[in-house]
């Protein structure tokens, strides 16, 4: 892709995993602010096609490439106004596969991009995961909750780990180096572009849904989530980047339209006109035996509400639809 002229810098947004799911749709927005974006991404779970539609954009430039490896990232954490760390491994299933990646990697990119952007303070958002609040049973999650996680022996928990890892140590150059820094907590996120192929389970549903084949449900079902819609994730993300009082804060970023899996899987099929049925999977059929799974998933977001005067409103089935489309 081009490379453009990044004057004046202080119009430069850097973007890292700019050209997965959520970080192609926020890349657009910003393009649309008027912003100049830089993507570093490797590509490893993204993809340049989820760009396609601004890629000869004289405003973009993306530099394929790991964090660390980057060699101009003191550069750019230099001139940019602002940066948004999404990069990250995304999906259960993967995670699970590749345990020992997500542990590694995780920290180690994160740690490069914040030492380059504490030499100028240069404002990051991180994006973390409603996986943190790990297996606690309350009926609603808020940002100051204590966390249980899993133990080590359930390579599930190893995402929630990673990313809790990076929390702390984001919250930790805040303290000590006075970086300026926000964390937001997403919430199943999902919408135009998102792949099944990593086991997200709303692109699975529907590419079954398509071909009249059974959709799979794991487990018993009854496990509740919230949806949110991509656009309206990217919306609270850039509210929160040009709010000053939410530097040094976490923030839930999520729907609050609660519904079980198998509910889920029963909207797809009537929101699609699809022939398919709806099948339950063991979970150690469908990962491996011992599997963890947390029964409820609901944020509250007052707190983002509060701060930026916006909240995730799209309903599910509006969801589905734009989703299938």
């Amino acid at each position: 892709m081009p490379s453009s002229t990044l004057h004046p810098p202080s119009s430069l947004v850097l973007v890292t995993g700019g050209a997965g799911f959520i970080g192609s749709h926020l890349v657009e927005r910003l393009l649309g602010d008027g912003k100049t974006v830089i993507v570093i991404d490797d590509l490893s779970t993204g993809s340049l096609d989820n760009l396609r539609v601004v890629k000869s954009h004289p405003r973009l430039r993306v530099i394929r490439s790991k964090i660390s490896a980057c060699r101009e990232l003191p550069k750019l954490a230099v001139q940019a106004e602002f940066i948004f760390h999404l990069a990250a491994t995304v999906g259960v299933e993967l995670v699970v596969k590749s345990a020992l990646s997500v542990l590694e990697s995780s920290f180690h990119e994160t740690q490069f991009l914040l030492r380059a952007a504490a030499a100028k303070r240069t404002p990051l958002l991180l994006t973390s995961t409603s996986e943190v609040y790990g297996k606690s049973a309350k009926p609603e999650f808020a940002e100051d909750d204590d966390l249980l996680i899993g133990p080590p022996g359930q390579s599930r928990w190893s995402y929630a780990c990673s990313k809790l890892t990076d929390e702390f140590l984001t919250l930790a150059y805040a303290r000590e180096k006075s970086l300026p820094v926000i964390i937001a907590r997403l919430f199943n996120t999902v919408g135009p572009r998102q792949t099944g192929r990593y086991g997200m389970v709303l692109p699975r549903f529907i590419a079954a849904a398509r071909k009249n084949e059974p959709l799979m449900v794991f487990g018993d079902g009854k496990q509740t989530r919230c949806f949110c819609q991509v656009g309206d994730a990217v919306e609270a993300l850039v509210r929160l980047q040009h709010c000053r009082k939410a530097r040094g804060e976490i923030f839930n970023i999520g729907g609050t339209e609660e519904t079980s899996i198998r509910q889920l899987a029963r909207l797809v099929v009537k929101t699609l006109g699809s022939r398919s049925k709806v099948e339950l999977i063991p979970y150690d059929q469908a990962y491996s035996p011992g599997f963890d799974d947390m029964r409820r998933r609901k944020p509250l977001v007052k707190k983002l509400e509060r701060f930026v005067k916006f909240r995730p409103r799209t309903a599910l089935r509006e969801i589905i639809r734009l989703t299938a489309e």
